[in-house]
């Protein structure tokens, strides 16, 4: 019952981030700036009660490393968002997926954590599968696969970041002091890129951290409920759901090659985990 529970969470993450992208997707007559802003507002809505009821500091203590996050994090978003204006949504999620590789190696410069040879070469297989996607994917924008890759790293540096932060701060406060910097950065961008969101597009827009902010939650429930080699190589299910969703809402098309790269990927990437759980 355990392990059904810890699923179904994740699954019903999954689905939350896979809806989130979507809609970022739909949105994308509007600019990057208003979305990461309206992002940050769904999220916002749910972390300062929280923050406020269970009486923590919404400044935090380690603040240095708190506005390190926030800004990669903001850095890592704007680029991902804009990124889905270039490229199909699945595989857009797909590249992204790729930060671990980033996270790995930023741990092994900064964190001294060792990388073991077969870590390597499954790094290398799913590094290939990006390379496959860029040479043989369908419509693969060169400006879309800077973004998204830039994005990657950037999310990489975040897990390096967090790290750091240990117990020292909140989960809640982490998440609420990137959220806030979000809204601050794409509330003042969007002062001259505003564009007046219909009835629908309102809702559309708050769902974002709607979505994001339940994608979130359940993926720590997930973790909380089972153990970690269960539990993570789930969330790489976002990228079939996304992939899935693209095809039935915009008609996307993937071509073998790019299914083989997105298969590469999660290759090597769901292995890696399964080792470093083995090793633990």
């Amino acid at each position: 019952m355990k392990n059904n529970t810890a699923i179904f969470y994740m699954i019903f993450s999954v689905i939350a981030f896979a809806m989130m992208n979507i809609v970022v997707k739909y949105l994308s007559t509007f600019n990057v700036y208003q979305i990461v802003f309206f992002r940050s507002i769904g999220t916002l809505i749910f972390t300062i009660p929280l923050i406020i009821k269970n009486e923590l500091s919404i400044l935090g203590n380690n603040k240095k490393l708190l506005f390190i996050r926030g800004l990669i994090g903001v850095i890592s978003l704007t680029c991902f968002f804009e990124s889905l204006n270039y490229l199909a949504v699945g595989t857009a999620v797909s590249l992204r997926y790729t930060s671990p590789i980033f996270a790995a190696i930023f741990a092994f410069i900064f964190l001294k954590e060792k990388i073991k040879p077969v870590q390597w070469l499954l790094f290398i297989i799913a590094f290939a599968g990006v390379l496959i996607i860029k040479g043989f994917g369908v419509n693969i924008s060169l400006i879309g696969l800077f973004l998204i890759i830039t994005s990657a790293i950037f999310m990489g540096l975040i897990f390096v970041v967090i790290r750091k932060i240990g117990n020292g701060d909140h989960p809640l406060v982490v998440i609420n002091y990137f959220m806030l910097m979000a809204f601050l950065f794409g509330g003042f961008m969007s002062i001259n890129n505003w564009k007046n969101p219909s009835s629908v597009e309102w809702y559309l827009l708050l769902s974002l951290g709607v979505f994001g902010y339940i994608g979130q939650l359940y993926m720590t429930k997930a973790f909380q409920s089972d153990e970690t080699s269960l539990v993570a190589p789930l969330k790489y299910l976002e990228i079939v759901v996304t992939i899935i969703f693209g095809v039935f809402w915009f008609g996307e098309v993937y071509n073998l090659w790019t299914l083989l790269g997105v298969f590469l990927i999660l290759l090597g990437l769901i292995y890696n985990i399964y080792l470093k759980s083995k090793s633990k």
